[in-house]
C-alpha cells in the first residue's frame, strides 16, 4: 500500500499573488498588441479617404453608420469616420468604382468585440493553471516555477517506506547507543513527560565523509516508526533572497502537521557556518536561512507532536555558536571510522551478495584495513568482485582483495610506462631508502606492507605500511620517524647517485605537512605548547613569530634527512641487497624484505 500524503491547498501570500498579478497584466498586453499587428488596420482622415478615392486606389468599403471601413487595392486596409452624409460622395464612390456596403449601427457585430472577453478568460486560465502547478509541487515536496520557490525541496519518507533500523548499521555501536534515547522518546513520550524530562531537540551528527551518519539517520527513523523527511542544507538556498527562509519555514511546517517525525539535515554546514561572514553585512540569503533555522527550531516542545531534527557535518568547526547551544542542537554524536570488529561487521553486510572463495577470511581482511571508512569497505567489496569477473572467475579470492586494497590506497598498476634502466635503478634505490629507513626504527613506525617500483596512480614506485592496530594516539617519536622515512628517498639518491630528482617531491609535501603540524598545532618543537594559527580566533602571530615558526619547521626537516642519511650510510649493504631485489622482482611484501635483510618480523596485513 503506497503511502498517502496529505494535500494542500495554494498558499498564495502576498508575493505570489503580486507575480500572478503581473502575469496577467504582461499577458494582455502582449496579446493585444499582437492582436493589432495581426488587424494591420490603418487609421487615415477623411480628406485623405477622399483624395485616395480619387486616385483609384480605394476597393470596397464598409459602413456602419458614420465608421467606414475599406480595403485599398494593393490588399491594406484601412479605417476612417465620415462627418456628415453627402450625397456627393456616393457619385464619387460610383465614378471610381468602389464597392460599397452598409450596416446597421445597431445590429453591428464584430468578431473583434470578442477579443477583451478571451484576453480576460485567457489571464484567468493562466492564473488558476500556474496555481494548480503549484500545489502538484508543493505536494511533491519541492517544485521547479515561481510559486513553488519557497516551498521545501525535502522528500518525505513515511514509516512504511523506510526499511532500515539499527540491525541494518554495522557497527557504530556507541552511536546507536546514544540515538536510542531519541528513538525511546519518540515512541514513549509519556514516560519523559511524566518526570518533567525534557528530550533534546536537535542532534548532531559529526564524522567523517562515508562513516554512515545518513544511514544513521535513516535508522532512526525506521526505529521509531515516524515520518522522514531528508533535505540536505545546500537545498534551502536560493538566489533570491527569502527563498531560504522560506523553505525552512515550510519544511518545519509540514513536519508539525505529521508529528511526531524527524526532520534530516545533510551537511548543515552549507547554511549553518558562522554569521558575519558572508556579504551583504550579515544580510545575505545564507544568513537569512540560518535565522530561520535557528527561530523554528527554538520554538518545539517536548510533547507527543514532537518533531526531532538530526543534522549530519564532517566540519563541526564552522558551524554558528547558536546552533550548538543548548535547546537546538545540544547533543552531538560521534560517528568515527570503523574499529576492527566494526569492520569486520560492514564486511559481511556488504559481502552477502557476493560470492567469495571458501579461504577468504573477512576477519584478515578488516585487520588489513585500517582507516577504511564504511563507504570504503563496501567499494572494496565490488573492487574485488570486478577484478574476479574480469579474470572470468568462478569466486572472489584473496588476491582480488589484495589487488582491490592496493588500487584504493596506491592507484592501479601503469604497466604502459617504460622506464630506461637508470631511472628503474634510481627508483629502486629511492624505494629501498624508505623501506630501511623504517624499518631500521621499527618501534615507533608502522609495518612495513609492500614495496614496488612498477608505476602506480602516477608514482614511479611506491612504498607503503599499515598499521598493526587501530590508533587514536600519535606520539612525536612516530611522527618524527614518518618524517625520516619520508625523507629516506632522496638520501639514497643523494648517497648512491650523488644527484637529486624530482621524484622525492610527494615525499618533501607529506614530511613539510607533518613538520609544520607539530609545530603550529601539536606544541612538538622548540617553540613551546603553543598553538599557533587556530580557525576561529585572533592569535593571528606576529611577524617575528611567523619567522621563528618557518625556522622550527625547516630545523625538524633538516634533522630529520640528516638521520634518514646517516642510517642508509650505516646500511648500505642492507640498502644495495633490498635495491637488487626490487629491480629483479618489481614487488616485495614484507615478509620476503624481513627474510632477505635478516631482520625480525614484523605484522604483516597480507590477507592469505
Amino acid at each position: 500500500m503506497k503511502p498517502k500524503f496529505a494535500k494542500k491547498s495554494f498558499q498564495g501570500g502576498p508575493k505570489n499573488i503580486l507575480v500572478a498579478t503581473l502575469i496577467f497584466v504582461a499577458s494582455i498586453v502582449l496579446l493585444t498588441k499582437l492582436v493589432e499587428q495581426t488587424r494591420q488596420v490603418t487609421s487615415i482622415s477623411y480628406s485623405a479617404f477622399l483624395k485616395r478615392v480619387e486616385q483609384d486606389d480605394v476597393k470596397k468599403i464598409h459602413i456602419v453608420g458614420q465608421d467606414v471601413y475599406g480595403v485599398f487595392r494593393d490588399g491594406s486596409r484601412f479605417e476612417t469616420v465620415i462627418a456628415t452624409s453627402n450625397p456627393k460622395n456616393w457619385d464619387l464612390l460610383k465614378d471610381h468604382s468602389v464597392e460599397v456596403s452598409l450596416a446597421s449601427q445597431s445590429g453591428q457585430f464584430s468578431l473583434w468585440y470578442l477579443i477583451p472577453l478571451v484576453l480576460c478568460l485567457l489571464g484567468l486560465f493562466a492564473v488558476w493553471y500556474f496555481m494548480r502547478q503549484s500545489r502538484n509541487a508543493s505536494n511533491g515536496g519541492g517544485g521547479g516555477n515561481i510559486f513553488s520557490m519557497g516551498k521545501s525541496r525535502a522528500k518525505m519518507f513515511m514509516p512504511s517506506t523506510i526499511k532500515e533500523n539499527f540491525e541494518s548499521v554495522a557497527g557504530a555501536a556507541e552511536a546507536k547507543e546514544e540515538l536510542k534515547d531519541l528513538v525511546d522518546f519518540l515512541k514513549n513520550p509519556d514516560k519523559y513527560r511524566k518526570l518533567g524530562a525534557k528530550i533534546t531537540r536537535g542532534v548532531l551528527l559529526i564524522g567523517e565523509p562515508g562513516n554512515g551518519k545518513t544511514l544513521l539517520a535513516r535508522a532512526v527513523a525506521g526505529e521509531a516508526n515516524c515520518p522522514f523527511f531528508a533535505v540536505s542544507g545546500s537545498d534551502f538556498i536560493e538566489v533570491f533572497v527569502g527563498v531560504g527562509a522560506a523553505r525552512v519555514r515550510d519544511l518545519f511546517a509540514q513536519a508539525r502537521k505529521h508529528a511526531p517525525s524527524i526532520i534530516f539535515i545533510d551537511e548543515i554546514d552549507a547554511v549553518g557556518r558562522h554569521r558575519g561572514s558572508g556579504l551583504g553585512g550579515g544580510h545575505d540569503e545564507r544568513e537569512q536561512t540560518l535565522n530561520q533555522l535557528l527561530t523554528e527550531m527554538d520554538g518545539f516542545t517536548t510533547t507527543a507532536g514532537s518533531v526531532v531534527v538530526l543534522a549530519a557535518t564532517n566540519r563541526p568547526d564552522v558551524l554558528d555558536k547558536a546552533l550548538l547551544r543548548p535547546g537546538r542542537f545540544d547533543r552531538r554524536v560521534h560517528v568515527p571510522f570503523p574499529d576492527l570488529v566494526s569492520r569486520e561487521q560492514i564486511l559481511n553486510v556488504h559481502a552477502k551478495e557476493i560470492k567469495l572463495d571458501p579461504e577468504v577470511d573477512l576477519r584478515k581482511v578488516a585487520r588489513g584495513t585500517p582507516g577504511f571508512s564504511g563507504a570504503d569497505l563496501a567499494n572494496l567489496i565490488n573492487e574485488a568482485a570486478i577484478n574476479a569477473s574480469k579474470h572470468n572467475q568462478e569466486s572472489v579470492v584473496i588476491k582480488d582483495f589484495e589487488e582491490a586494497r592496493d588500487r584504493m590506497i596506491l592507484g592501479k598498476e601503469s604497466r604502459t610506462i617504460i622506464l630506461s634502466e637508470q631511472e628503474r635503478k634510481i627508483t629502486a634505490y629511492h624505494e629501498g631508502g624508505h623501506a630501511l629507513v623504517r624499518l631500521m626504527i621499527p618501534e615507533d613506525t608502522d609495518p612495513l606492507h609492500k614495496v614496488t617500483i612498477i608505476p602506480r596512480g602516477g608514482a614511479l614506485g611506491v612504498t607503503h605500511w599499515l598499521p598493526e592496530k587501530d590508533k587514536y594516539l600519535r606520539t612525536k617519536e612516530e611522527m618524527l620517524a614518518n618524517i625520516k622515512s619520508a625523507m629516506g628517498g632522496r638520501a639514497a639518491e643523494e648517497l648512491i647517485f650523488g644527484l637529486q630528482t624530482s621524484g622525492a617531491q610527494s615525499d618533501f609535501a607529506k614530511a613539510t605537512e607533518l613538520a609544520r603540524d607539530m609545530v603550529i598545532h601539536l606544541g612538538m618543537s622548540e617553540l613551546g605548547p603553543v598553538i599557533y594559527y587556530q580557525e576561529h580566533g585572533n592569535n593571528e602571530p606576529s611577524q617575528k613569530t611567523r619567522e621563528k615558526i618557518d625556522q622550527a619547521i625547516h630545523a625538524l626537516l633538516t634533522t630529520c634527512y640528516d638521520d634518514a642519511l646517516n642510517i642508509l650510510r650505516a646500511n648500505r649493504d642492507k640498502l644495495d641487497m633490498l635495491a637488487q631485489a626490487l629491480l629483479e622482482k618489481e614487488t616485495l611484501y614484507a615478509g620476503e624484505i624481513y627474510t632477505l635483510l635478516g631482520i625480525e618480523p614484523r605484522a604483516e596485513h597480507k590477507f592469505s
